[in-house]
C-alpha cells in the first residue's frame, strides 16, 4: 500500500509516517518510481507505537517494540528490551501517582482547614458583636 492508505488505515497523517520514517521507526522502501510502499507488518507496527504512544510513552520510548516486531516476534513487548521499557515506565507511573498523592492530602488538609474556618467564622456572626463573615474574592458576605 502507499502512504496514504497506511496514513488513512493507521488513523494518522502522512506527515507523521515520513517522521517515523526519518527516526527509523518505519521502513523506508521505495517501488521503482519512488513511492513509498507499504504492508500489512508496517500498519501493526504503527499501531504499536501509537498504542503506546496513547499510554503515555514517548516515541523513542516505543523503539524496542518496534525493533521487537521487526525480529519477528508476533507482539511488539516480548522482548526484553520491550519489557524493560515497562518496567520503567511502571516505576515512572508509581512515582507520578505518589506525587499526585501528595498533593491530593495537601488541597485536602487546605480545604479542611479552610471549612473549619468558615465555620468559625460563621459561629462567630451569630454572637452579638461578631463579625461578619466575607467572602474574599466577591467581597460579598457569606
Amino acid at each position: 500500500m502507499r502512504i496514504g492508505e497506511l496514513a488513512a488505515r493507521a488513523g494518522t497523517t502522512t506527515r507523521t509516517l515520513r517522521y517515523y520514517e526519518a527516526r527509523g521507526l518505519l521502513p523506508a522502501r521505495r517501488t521503482g518510481n519512488g513511492y513509498r510502499t507499504y504492508d500489512e507488518g508496517d500498519l501493526k507496527l504503527l499501531r504499536q507505537i501509537r498504542t503506546l504512544q496513547d499510554f503515555g510513552f514517548d516515541l523513542e520510548e516505543t523503539r524496542p517494540f518496534v525493533e521487537c516486531l521487526r525480529a519477528g516476534h508476533p507482539e511488539g513487548d516480548s522482548c526484553p528490551a520491550s519489557l524493560a521499557v515497562y518496567r520503567r515506565k511502571l516505576d515512572e507511573l508509581d512515582a507520578l501517582i505518589g506525587e499526585l498523592a501528595a498533593v491530593r492530602a495537601s488541597v485536602g488538609g487546605q480545604l479542611a482547614r479552610a471549612e473549619r474556618a468558615r465555620e468559625r467564622l460563621a459561629a462567630e456572626a451569630e454572637v452579638p458583636g461578631g463579625p461578619e463573615p466575607e467572602c474574599e474574592l466577591g467581597g460579598g458576605r457569606l
